[in-house]
């Protein structure tokens, strides 16, 4: 019995496998985007047991038990801080703010601070805190 063997290509193509493909992705990432965390401002107060290390950055802001607003090691006011984190940012290539603040201050001081950076594009900030002791 002699068998006949084609060496031609398949002229038809057979859509169905693709479609089973096609929805199963479709399936997967409609189920996985539901899972997807928004990240917002990474805090962590005083005092963290789970203390992370921060890169060390040119725009620091401090916020002293006094009231007093530091941008670096020069001492500024609250009005003026947006024009000073401006220059800041146009000096240095980072868009990342840190913002030591003392335990006693009120978050309201530290809104502003952020307010300020929002307003020259800063968007991600980080609050710096001490490792406690355990």
């Amino acid at each position: 019995m002699k068998f006949k063997i084609q060496n031609e290509p398949l002229s038809i193509f057979s859509y169905s496998s693709l479609t089973d493909i096609v929805m199963l992705l479709l399936i997967f990432f409609l189920l996985t985007s539901q899972f997807v965390i928004q990240t917002g401002v990474k805090v962590k107060l005083p005092g963290s047991r789970t203390n992370e290390q921060t890169e060390q950055s040119r725009m620091i802001v401090t916020l002293t038990s006094a009231g007093g607003v530091y941008l670096g090691n020069e001492e500024t006011s609250i009005d003026q801080l947006p024009a000073k984190l401006g220059l800041a940012k146009g000096t240095t290539a980072e868009d990342n703010l840190i913002i030591r603040a003392d335990k006693v201050v009120p978050v309201d001081l530290v809104i502003k601070v952020i307010d300020a950076a929002k307003t020259t594009g800063i968007d991600k900030f980080t609050i710096e805190t001490e490792r406690e002791q355990l």
